[in-house]
């Protein structure tokens, strides 16, 4: 049976925000994410002040909750984050229904999605899809 060997454990330093019922469907919030993974978080967030989609404006909140959490429960240096993981996936779907003619109904489907941020602390500098 040989030795037991220990297992190394490596610190990721790694920080995550959640966002359960964003009012938008996968399909619109997915080009967003990936516009902005790789980038730095204050790239990130000024690429999402300056798009005209509506939906920035939750996305631009979750990845601020992201940056306060590794600042306040992990202190991490806000300079040095990146967005390592941006993703999105379904939750419930809103159902309603609009008169039709010759006493039909047509449904009409409001669905709704969830968001998560993971930010990672960089210790050298790295500079994906932006020269500045």
């Amino acid at each position: 049976m040989g030795k037991k060997k220990k297992k190394e454990v490596k610190k990721d330093k790694t920080v995550r925000s959640i966002n359960n019922n964003i009012r938008s469907s996968v399909r619109k919030l997915n080009p967003i994410l990936k516009g902005i993974v790789g980038k730095k978080v204050d790239v990130a967030i000024r690429d999402l002040e300056f798009s005209e989609k509506r939906i920035t404006r939750d996305i631009r909140k979750t990845i601020s909750s992201a940056v306060a959490n590794a600042e306040n429960n992990f202190q991490y240096d806000i300079d040095k984050l990146i967005v390592k993981e941006a993703y999105c996936g379904k939750k419930i779907i809103m159902k309603r229904f609009r008169p039709r003619a010759k006493g039909r109904a047509a449904p009409i489907l409001k669905p709704y999605s969830s968001l998560t941020i993971i930010l990672s602390e960089t210790t050298k500098m790295e500079s994906h899809g932006t020269k500045s």
